[in-house]
């Protein structure tokens, strides 16, 4: 499970440079750093384009091309890697349209529904990382243009994120979003990408209860909770 997530570095030209686009490919009026990114909230999307990567700005919550609204947008935010070849709503993304989700951190919550708490897995030096996505372009009935739209693919959790959920989004490493971007790749090879990030990549850190809201987004949602919380949730 993905359900919130982070890109909260400020530096256009810094952000372009990792993600191996152009800086104009990051429109001015879209970028913004964000602490607390939702279901059917716009972000930016990498995939590729012949020999290069493009970004491209897409809306999370994948619609597909033959849906006849947008209804199902915030239950696709996510896919499943297991099942993504029997899958209607995701086998002909999953074959033709991979993209690359840039992100520094994911939320998961834990305790009881009152006393959620929010935990952000994130890199200890809080680099960019990116997740795993499939991407559709869609024009339904009555609307004037097409519009992008996404989802994170999620596999099972690794020892970091196993004692908060049962799920993870898949992390691609470095070396290998050219290979997961790459129109012709062989099936074995996207399907042996499909797994748990090392245990060495990510940080868990009890943060504030303001990342609950989703009309909360700003830096303090990441200040850390008190160490006695931390130590009685991890």
């Amino acid at each position: 499970m993905c359900g919130r997530f982070t890109l909260t570095d400020d530096n256009r030209d810094r952000v372009a440079e990792l993600l191996g686009v152009p800086v104009d490919e990051l429109l001015e009026e879209h970028f913004t750093p964000r602490w607390n990114i939702a279901p059917t909230d716009g972000h930016w999307i990498v995939r590729g384009a012949l020999e290069r990567r493009e970004a491209r700005w897409a809306r999370w919550g994948l619609v597909n091309h033959w849906a006849r609204d947008r209804k199902r947008a915030a239950r696709q935010i996510n896919a499943r890697g297991e099942g993504l070849r029997q899958s209607r709503a995701f086998r002909e993304a999953y074959e033709q349209r991979r993209c690359a989700v840039p992100a520094d951190g994911f939320f998961e919550w834990t305790g009881e529904r009152k006393e959620r708490r929010p935990i952000w897995f994130h890199r200890p030096d809080n680099e960019i990382f990116f997740f795993a996505g499939l991407y559709e372009h869609a024009q339904l009935p009555g609307e004037a243009e097409s519009s992008t739209s996404f989802t994170i693919i999620t596999t099972g959790p690794n020892a970091v994120v196993e004692p908060v959920h049962d799920r993870m989004p898949v992390i691609l490493e470095q070396d290998a979003v050219d290979d997961w971007l790459y129109a012709r790749q062989e099936p074995e090879r996207l399907d042996a990408l499909l797994r748990p990030a090392p245990d060495s990549l990510l940080v868990a850190t009890a943060v504030s209860r303001r990342a609950n809201s989703v009309r909360n987004d700003d830096p303090s949602i990441l200040e850390q909770a008190e160490a006695e919380s931390q130590g009685a949730l991890l």
